[in-house]
């Protein structure tokens, strides 16, 4: 099963980017017609999830709710001061599975993949693996 490695540029500390089309160019160079699609963030401080891409206020508003959640606690011990990234990205995960049929993705009406960047800017590396049938 080839893997793809797909380069993210992040610009914010917290950041949301949809990487849907990178995705599907990603999936279209493997050939795979009917299987599964997983999109994997080798990283401890990112993320990735799949919502609402119709409505930019819907990644604004979950990078706010994430920050009312995990706030930046003066007692955290891990030295290089981004605990609250580690816990962001443990409770959103590091990888979405989307099915696959007839060559696409299957998102619904508004879904998108997303890449979360919570401790930014930096380069970061995404990870996209299909399999199935071709």
């Amino acid at each position: 099963m080839p893997r793809t490695v797909l380069t993210v540029p992040t610009r914010q500390r917290v950041q949301l980017l949809d990487v849907t089309r990178a995705v599907q160019e990603a999936l279209d160079a493997t050939g795979v017609r009917e299987g599964t699609c997983t999109v994997f963030a080798p990283h401890t401080t990112a993320a990735v999830t799949v919502n609402e891409n119709a409505d930019p206020d819907v990644v604004h508003d979950l990078a706010l709710g994430l920050a009312d959640i995990v706030k930046d606690l003066a007692g955290f011990r891990h030295a290089e001061g981004n605990s609250s990234a580690h816990l962001k990205s443990s409770l959103v995960g590091c990888s979405v599975t989307v099915p696959v049929e007839g060559g696409r993705l299957q998102l619904g009406t508004w879904q998108s993949v997303f890449f979360c960047e919570f401790d930014g800017p930096r380069t970061r590396s995404l990870w996209v693996t299909a399999t199935g049938d071709k």
